[in-house]
């Protein structure tokens, strides 16, 4: 397996590291004070095992990220390419003794566009900051990650991220029409194009997109951008059941509406952002969806809804009657991971999609787990999608309690597969899942798989520990 050829460096080596490194770059970008380090050891992941840097590196040019990696390869360390750390699977976790490459520093918006209606950017751009830059031009990047303020392009690139909007724009996969990739060795290969079309070769720009860092560092994107659509407006539905609110998105889909958000808060949740926020969200409630819509009328399309929620049983239903309305409604939607958090102090969170179909089953087996092993777990689904985030929250000082999450969890991504789903639809493997990506790829993927890693880190220097 790759992960056999690299082991921690030696002192020796991790000298000569430091004398390297800083003849390619300035004194600034390379840190070893080891409360720096530390800091930057892991992201936002539970249960997942991070390591020791050697060195964190903030590089500024493209040139110092090709000086880096050639360092790495000539003295055979390992390299962890890191965003924001915002992540939840581990996958920006550093291994002893490895070069930590933030690459925050590289956070210049190159080009925007109207006419080509594509962004170029580098990969610290924050999500946010590329949205309001392109909104100047009446543009818009549709992938909003929750953690949108703070998360990064590259990171998002890095775990395929996914977003409120997905179910009517799609996911980041779909907006990256290339890339510049600084490789193992220091080769800068470009891949994809900037024109609306193009089929030359094979698509190597797909490939890198949640690629977790372990083919190569993303230096530089080609983002697609969409004309800037009108304010949404959203509807908020209460039901007396998760598996009733589950029929009102399988009704609304079935009736071939297009939604720019769908989204489901189950009690657990709705009580926790109440807790932590006093928006004063019906806590009678067993679940909530929330639907949008940014057409020229929304008013009528929130009204066909609103009847599929009544046809599906939902007591309440609730138009925002502005955009202030609707922006607090999201704000809430927005807050519900951070609000779960709150509850225990620790929480894993779980990234499962199943089909649209089985959404139901998928929030009735999650009740089901949390039952039997004594927790509190809340869920919050992209529900156009499929694509729920089951969060565990537990006490990680109480020894049998975080064994219990650990359980539940793994019975979580059980279910999902039974359900004919997936073990993340945005996430990412990182090293939380990796015994999952196993089993979901089966052996013959996962041989695959490490093949075209071989082809692109032949040394196994890059992101290792991730994936399998």
């Amino acid at each position: 397996m790759i992960m056999s050829r690299i082991e921690a460096p030696s002192d020796d080596v991790t000298g000569n590291l430091l004398d390297r490194l800083l003849t390619g770059l300035p004194a600034e970008a390379v840190h070893t004070d080891p409360d720096v380090t530390a800091s930057y050891a892991h992201d936002m992941a539970s249960f997942c095992p991070a390591g020791a840097p050697a060195v964190v590196v903030l590089p500024r040019t493209v040139e110092q990220v090709q000086h880096v990696m050639r360092v790495a390869t000539e003295l055979r360390v390992p390299v962890v390419p890191q965003g924001a750390r915002t992540g939840l699977s581990g996958g920006a976790n550093a291994s002893d003794g490895c070069i930590v490459l933030s690459l925050t520093r590289m956070d210049r918006i190159l080009d925007i566009s109207p006419v080509d209606r594509v962004a170029v950017v580098e990969p610290g751009v924050v999500n946010a900051a590329l949205s309001r830059a392109v909104g100047e031009h009446g543009l818009y990047y549709p992938p909003d990650p929750s953690s949108w303020e703070t998360c990064t392009i590259g990171g998002n690139i890095g775990t395929a991220s996914g977003g409120l909007c997905c179910v009517k724009y799609g996911v980041t996969a779909e907006y990256v029409l290339g890339l510049d990739v600084v490789l193992a060795d220091g080769r800068l290969m470009s891949t994809g194009r900037r024109t609306a079309k193009g089929v030359a070769g094979y698509d190597l720009t797909r490939l890198f997109v949640g690629s977790e860092g372990s083919l190569g560092i993303v230096v530089r994107a080609v983002l697609a951008l969409r004309p800037q659509p009108p304010r949404q407006l959203v509807l908020a539905a209460e039901f007396a059941s998760a598996g009733a609110a589950c029929d009102a998105v399988c009704r609304v889909m079935a009736g071939g509406h297009t939604p720019s958000l769908l989204e489901l808060m189950d009690r657990t949740t709705v009580r926790a952002v109440n807790e932590l926020t006093r928006m004063g969200l019906p806590e009678a409630t067993e679940a909530l969806l929330l639907c949008a819509f940014d057409t020229p009328d929304p008013a009528a399309d929130l009204a066909a809804v609103g009847a599929l929620c009544g046809a599906a049983g939902a007591p309440q239903v609730v138009p925002a009657e502005d955009t202030a309305e609707s922006e607090l409604l999201l704000q809430a939607r927005r807050s519900s991971l951070v609000a779960l958090e709150a509850v225990t102090g620790t929480t894993m969170i779980d990234d499962v999609c199943v089909p649209r179909s089985r959404l139901g089953d998928m929030l009735e087996g999650v009740e089901r787990i949390a039952g039997k092993y004594g927790l509190t777990i809340g869920v919050v689904a992209h529900a156009g999608d499929g694509n729920t985030h089951p969060t565990v929250c537990f006490d990680a000082q109480d020894p049998g309690e975080a064994r219990r999450a650990r359980e539940s969890f793994d019975e979580i991504m059980a279910l999902g597969l039974e359900l004919g789903g997936t073990i993340t639809g945005e996430h990412g493997v990182g090293v939380l899942k990796k015994e999952w990506l196993a089993r979901e790829l089966g052996p013959v993927g996962l041989e695959m798989q490490r093949a075209v890693k071989d082809v692109f880190d032949p040394l196994g220097i890059l992101n290792p520990g991730k994936l399998f």
